[in-house]
């Protein structure tokens, strides 16, 4: 039938712009895909097919509706709009199709959830693509122009076609084809429809992304990021509560004793003073271990890091929360693990009563400050810092006589100089402070002041390893004014990356593009470097440990200095998580069985399930919601 054969042709035009993305994508990284057999390759674009259909499914629901029960002499008005309609869509899905391509040359996944976030900040985000990503700009637009052009030209897809059927034959089809949309959306005859954990079928990771569907994939993460509570955490694996918060508080090595306030318990300092430190803590942008000498990286771009390394206490198997900064933030801020969806800086009942460094040192008279050298909108940092207990926020509009401006703010130099001054009024004044300083100049797309650096050889004046290099020179600038002042005699501080530059790899969870350097330098502290696996809440657990002060705090990690000190870290990884106990690590993923893995030589090896590990890594995600969804962590 007429009506039938242009629903047809429309969804094989549209399935044919996927499935060319998907050939692209595949030979684009045919060199990580040595070990895909060709049957698993051919599984590939069959199951990839059911992710597309999915998508087209919802698309062609529409038009299904309009040709069905729009009368002929309606003709003229609905063929234009259905066509109107389609080209929207084709060339959305053009434009995310080419979008796939730089998007995971940096997450080394299909777009997500930070694909939507990012279109948040649209200055920043506009500015950064204008120059970083020109050339692919214009293909893409190249492309759409064309698409658009032929599509209106040609005769091939003609929407007047489908009124040659009568009425009534259009008005019976409706039923049964709305019944097969439904099928395609849901893809499965389970209790469960098909979501992105169906794509999920190889051990490589990259052959699983390019099975995904980009829009699809956004889509979901999406819904996902927004679906909080315990049926999206069942979705992991089910576990009873009382049960979860056992298991958590085991591997955490943690007391649990009150339900109202789990994990709360007091520290005692193991540098105990008459006059407790003060305490900075300097976050750096997606700073590698593999840049830094110290924590086993290359030599000669951190020459200033590497130098504190030797004279303080640095951290040479630290690994992040995630893979984002808001991870990162609230890990360093307030010693919480990566919640699944929405990072708690973002989400709404973590913006007030959330345990923070400053609600926890306010009582003993510590004034605070969080010193961003961009717009603290973004990610919405300045809401959830003065939301809990931060008494200042400063970010770029507060900043004087700056040297120079990125797109995503003043460079590191100014932000450590604006630092500098802030601590020495507060000293001048003899008021104790902590504070968070976050940096931004190593972020795509790397711009950086002139004569600074020595620039690296052989690579782009805008890379990363110029970028780290400049991060390093502001860190020495920072700690030669520091040591300038009376200030620095006084204080602990802290320089420790929010995660990694990008993270890729064939694993499910690629564990070593999670590791990232850390130093804590204090004066008259005796020099070492702690090689036991580490977590970024026990980095903060150590900074509060070294001021001197015995505390009562939730935090999710210890002190290198307790015997509480466990070798355990919690990775997020867009929506699966790694929990990893010495190099033991469970990872569980929505609607996936859960798998146990041996880390070794930067590589996961199979191994027999560890039902104990992969049940706390069950329980540590529903303890996290749980926490986050009663307001406990307080």
């Amino acid at each position: 039938m007429h009506f039938i054969k242009e629903l047809l042709k429309t969804y094989l035009l549209l399935l044919l712009v996927l499935f060319l993305g998907r050939v692209l994508l595949y030979l684009f990284y045919f060199d990580r895909l040595e070990d895909i057999s060709l049957f698993e390759s051919l599984l590939s674009f069959i199951y990839g097919m059911r992710m597309d259909t999915i998508v087209l499914s919802i698309i062609l629901v529409i038009p299904t509706l309009l040709l069905s029960l729009s009368p002929k002499r309606l003709t003229p008005l609905i063929s234009k709009g259905i066509k109107f309609y389609i080209l929207v869509w084709l060339l959305i899905l053009i434009f995310i199709e080419n979008a796939t391509f730089p998007f995971f040359a940096q997450y080394d996944v299909r777009p997500n959830y930070l694909f939507l976030e990012y279109l948040e900040y649209p200055k920043e985000v506009g500015s950064l693509m204008f120059k970083e990503y020109k050339l692919e700009l214009l293909i893409s637009f190249i492309m759409m122009f064309v698409a658009a052009r032929l599509f209106l030209r040609s005769k091939w897809i003609d929407f007047r076609n489908a009124f040659r059927t009568p009425y009534h034959f259009r008005a019976l089809l409706l039923l049964p084809l709305l019944v097969l949309l439904f099928l395609g959306i849901r893809s499965s005859f389970g209790h469960r429809g098909a979501n992105t954990s169906d794509a999920l079928y190889s051990t490589n990771r990259v052959i699983n992304e390019i099975t995904k569907n980009s829009l699809h994939s956004i889509g979901y993460a999406y819904y996902s990021s927004k679906k909080h509570g315990s049926k999206s955490i069942k979705r992991y694996g089910k576990i009873e509560l009382a049960q979860a918060y056992e298991k958590a508080a085991e591997i955490l090595h943690i007391n649990y004793l009150d339900p109202t306030k789990p994990f709360l318990r007091e520290s005692k300092t193991h540098f105990a003073s008459t006059k407790p430190k003060n305490l900075v803590i300097f976050i750096q942008e997606s700073m590698g271990a593999q840049f830094v000498e110290f924590s086993g990286g290359v030599k000669g771009l951190t020459p200033n890091m590497n130098k504190l390394a030797k004279e303080y206490l640095s951290f040479s198997e630290l690994y992040s929360n995630g893979t984002r900064s808001i991870r990162g933030l609230a890990a360093l801020s307030s010693g919480f693990l990566a919640v699944p969806g929405e990072g708690v800086v973002k989400r709404t009942k973590s913006q007030s009563d959330f345990f923070s460094l400053a609600s926890l040192l306010k009582p003993y008279g510590y004034t605070s400050s969080f010193i961003y050298g961009g717009e603290a909108r973004f990610d919405n940092m300045k809401s959830w810092y003065l939301g809990n207990g931060f008494d200042e926020v400063i970010e770029e509009s507060d900043f004087e006589n700056t040297t120079f401006r990125s797109t995503w703010g003043v460079c590191d130099e100014d932000l450590v100089i604006q630092a500098h001054k802030k601590f020495t009024e507060y000293s001048k004044k003899n008021e104790k402070f902590v504070s968070v300083m976050f940096s931004q100049s190593n972020h795509a797309p790397f711009e950086l002041p002139e004569n600074k650096i020595e620039y690296v050889e052989g690579v782009e004046k805008q890379s990363v390893e110029n970028a780290i290099k400049y991060a390093d020179f502001a860190i020495g600038r920072f700690f030669e004014l520091a040591k300038q002042e009376t200030y620095f005699k006084d204080t602990v501080f802290v320089v420790v990356a929010d995660h990694n530059v990008r993270v890729y790899g064939d694993d499910a969870v690629p564990v070593d593009m999670f590791h990232i350097p850390a130093l804590i330098v204090a004066d008259g502290i005796t020099p070492q470097s702690y090689n036991k696996l580490t977590s970024q809440p026990d980095v903060l657990a150590t900074a509060l440990d070294m001021i001197g002060l015995d505390l009562v705090y939730p935090i999710l990690g210890h002190s290198i200095f307790s015997k509480d000190k466990e070798e355990v870290v919690l990775m997020q990884f867009n929506d699966i998580y790694a929990l990893r106990h010495k190099n033991d690590i469970a990872i569980v993923a929505p609607d996936v069985t859960p798998q146990t893995y041996r880390y070794g030589d930067k590589k996961l090896e199979p191994q027999e399930n560890n039902t104990s590990l992969e049940q706390s890594a069950i329980a540590l995600i529903t303890v996290l919601e749980d926490m986050y969804d009663k307001k406990l962590f307080k």
